[in-house]
């Protein structure tokens, strides 16, 4: 299975946000009706859980009915519980030798089994596991949704907007509540800074300082960037991911980005367009 991943040593690579979440949830639609005779976790893959053998009880017996997904939480709907997937940051899906996705920015160049966290066997012998050489990806049995805004891949006008209504002031950066997931599930820093790019809207700004005709900008930008770059194969392929790195220019108007860290994640973003 060596190499399995994709491309080259070298190659940008993405961090598992909403859109590739979706591509492992169809490749996990393989599996649908599939009863599972054994499951596996290492004690990082099953940290949300009381024991790694948590895990293997839980699974065994059971059959995949369906497939889910809220933000970037991937669900395997079953005929007991509802079994829950978070990738983190290099989090990758395999049935098999078969990826979900090609390969991840800051994620594995090659596959290596000892980077295979657990999974679950089919009764045909076939296998469904999360390959993470970071460790940070988890997996849950009956995960609690509650905590989870609307998805962003059906988000509504409305929705958005309750999103970015604040209690007091003006209220955090956009970005910064772009990548809440109580609020909006599934954006992550690539989607956040591709929409925020074609919105003309600097991401600093205060929420409380959208007025109608910007947030409208903003939901028009959020279709568009995820219904684009799911035709183009993945978040990592968005419009400005040339101008991401030290020194990188605006590809529509040759200004230098500006860079810092909002929300925790690093954001680049035109001072000329993006205001």
């Amino acid at each position: 299975m060596s190499g399995v991943l994709g491309p080259t040593e070298g190659t940008l690579r993405r961090v598992p946000e909403i859109l590739e979440v979706e591509s492992y949830r169809r490749l996990a639609d393989q599996v649908v009706g599939a009863p599972v005779v054994r499951g596996w976790a290492d004690g990082y893959l099953a940290k949300k859980l009381a024991s790694p053998a948590t895990w293997a009880r839980a699974v065994r017996g059971l059959t995949v009915t369906g497939t889910d997904r809220r933000g970037k939480l991937l669900l395997l709907e079953t005929d007991g519980p509802t079994l829950g997937v978070r990738f983190g940051m290099t989090g990758v899906l395999l049935l098999d030798t078969k990826a979900g996705v090609e390969g991840l920015f800051y994620g594995p160049h090659n596959f290596k089994e000892e980077w295979v966290r657990g999974g679950l066997e089919f009764a045909d012998g076939r296998r469904l596991v999360v390959h993470d050489p970071r460790r940070l990806a988890r997996v849950e049995v009956d995960p609690d949704l509650g905590a989870l805004g609307p998805d962003a891949l059906t988000l509504t006008r409305r929705q958005l907007d309750a999103a970015l209504r604040t209690e007091r002031g003006e209220g955090p950066a956009v970005k910064a509540r772009l990548l809440d997931q109580s609020r909006v599930a599934g954006v992550g820093n690539l989607l956040a800074d591709e929409a925020l790019f074609r919105a003309g809207i600097d991401p600093r700004t205060p929420v409380g300082r959208l007025d109608d005709d910007r947030r409208a900008a903003l939901y028009r930008a959020l279709r568009s960037t995820t219904r684009t770059l799911a035709r183009r194969g993945g978040s990592h392929l968005g419009d400005h991911m040339e101008a991401r790195l030290r020194g990188g220019v605006c590809p529509l108007d040759g200004e230098a980005m500006a860079r810092a860290t909002i929300g925790g994640r690093t954001t680049y973003w035109c001072p000329r367009h993006q205001r």
